[in-house]
C-alpha cells in the first residue's frame, strides 16, 4: 500500500531523475529513504548541493530563500523541491558534512542509510504529529527493515553531532510503530524483525 497518490510519486521521481541530469546533488529524505529501502516513494524532493551547484539551479528555476528554515525553495511541475546548502542550512547533521557519506544508487548519489536515519528522525521531531510526521515514522521502519544499518556507526555518529537521545527515541518508534498496512510484512514476521531491531539497538552504549 502506498502512502502517497501514485500520480504525484511518479511526476515526483520523473523531476527528480531530470534534475539529476542537470545537477550534482546528494539526495537525503523520502526519495533517499525510498532508493535504499524500496518501500514507499516520495511526493517531495530533498537534496543537498554546493554553492556552485546552487547557482546553476538559480539560472535555470525561479529559485526562492527561506530564511526561517533555512533552506532553499523550487516548485518544478507542481513538486516541491528543498535545496540545503553548506554553511547555511540547519539539518542534523550538517550540509557540509552529507557530501562525505553518500553512496551510488541508481545513478544518484544518496545519503548513507545510518545518516539518513538520523536526518529523518530530526524530520520527525519536529512534525511528529502531522501527516509527513507519520511517513517520516513509516521512512524510518523502512530503512531499519530493508537496510542494513551499521549500529555502530549511527550510534557513533549521533555521539559526533550531540544526538544521543535519538537513539531512546528511535527505539520508542519501532516500540510504538502500529501500521502495519504500511509494511510488507504480516504481523508475525514483523515481531520477530522488531525484536532484531531492538536488540542491536540497545547493544553498547
Amino acid at each position: 500500500m502506498e502512502y502517497w497518490n501514485t500520480l504525484i510519486t511518479e511526476k515526483s521521481w520523473n523531476v527528480l531523475k531530470e534534475l539529476n541530469k542537470k545537477i550534482k546533488f546528494t539526495l537525503i529524505g523520502g526519495w533517499a529513504a525510498y532508493l535504499w529501502s524500496h518501500s514507499h516513494k516520495s511526493k517531495d524532493i530533498d537534496i543537498v548541493v554546493e554553492f556552485g551547484e546552487l547557482e546553476k539551479i538559480k539560472k535555470a528555476y525561479k529559485l526562492k530563500k527561506n530564511d526561517n528554515l533555512r533552506k532553499y525553495e523550487i516548485t518544478i511541475d507542481e513538486i516541491d523541491v528543498d535545496i540545503y546548502v553548506p554553511y547555511y542550512s540547519r539539518l542534523a547533521v550538517p550540509a557540509e558534512d552529507i557530501r562525505k557519506y553518500a553512496e551510488k544508487i541508481e545513478n544518484f548519489n544518496v545519503v548513507k542509510p545510518e545518516i539518513l536515519l538520523i536526518l529523518k528522525q530530526a524530520a520527525e521531531y519536529d512534525r511528529q504529529e502531522s501527516e509527513k510526521g507519520l511517513k517520516d515514522r513509516i521512512d524510518i521502519m523502512g530503512i531499519l527493515l530493508n537496510c542494513d544499518i551499521d549500529s555502530a556507526l549511527y550510534k557513533e555518529k549521533l555521539k559526533e553531532y550531540r544526538l544521543m537521545h535519538y537513539k531512546s527515541r528511535l527505539i520508542e518508534i519501532v516500540n510504538t510503530f502500529r501500521d502495519l498496512k504500511y509494511l510488507t510484512l504480516n504481523p508475525r514476521e514483523f515481531k520477530v524483525k522488531k525484536r532484531e531491531i531492538l536488540n542491536r539497538l540497545k547493544k553498547g552504549p
